[in-house]
């Protein structure tokens, strides 16, 4: 049996990248560390807000790879020194992925009390209109 998707509509010609790109963000981890929020700043502007007490810009490192925007994180290891009577504060390594439209480009990231901000503005495509001209047969 034949698995049928929405790119496979007579009417969808052309989208079957569309259909990847579901797929993907689906498989993508459903891990709730790090906390983050996605807002909308402007009418083609938005910003992702990560959670990430206890790291330094140093531990973090952000990446776009094929419309995937990554951000991973590493602690480095503490000293054996300390000795935790309770230890509520996450220090692991993570990796957050999000998929990014296309005309959505990253425009900078800030790290500012413990919250790393990641802007992103989506660019409007020009409007074009096309006459395709019929020859005969």
């Amino acid at each position: 049996m034949t698995k049928l998707t929405f790119a496979a509509h007579p009417f969808l010609l052309g989208f079957d990248q569309l259909e990847r790109l579901v797929e993907r963000t689906a498989k993508t981890g459903n891990e709730g560390y790090p906390p983050f929020n996605i807002e909308q700043c402007g009418e083609n502007a938005y910003r992702i807000t990560l959670a990430l007490a206890g790291f330094r810009e140093e531990d973090l490192s952000i990446t776009l790879e094929d419309r995937q925007l990554v951000v991973r994180g590493r602690q480095a290891e503490e000293s054996g020194d300390r000795i935790f009577l309770h230890r509520g504060i996450a220090a692991r390594q993570f990796q957050r992925a999000f998929v990014l439209a296309d005309g959505v480009e990253v425009r900078g990231a800030i790290m500012e009390n413990g919250l790393l901000h990641i802007d992103l503005a989506r660019s409007e495509p020009d409007s074009v209109v096309q006459t395709i001209r019929i020859s005969r047969a």
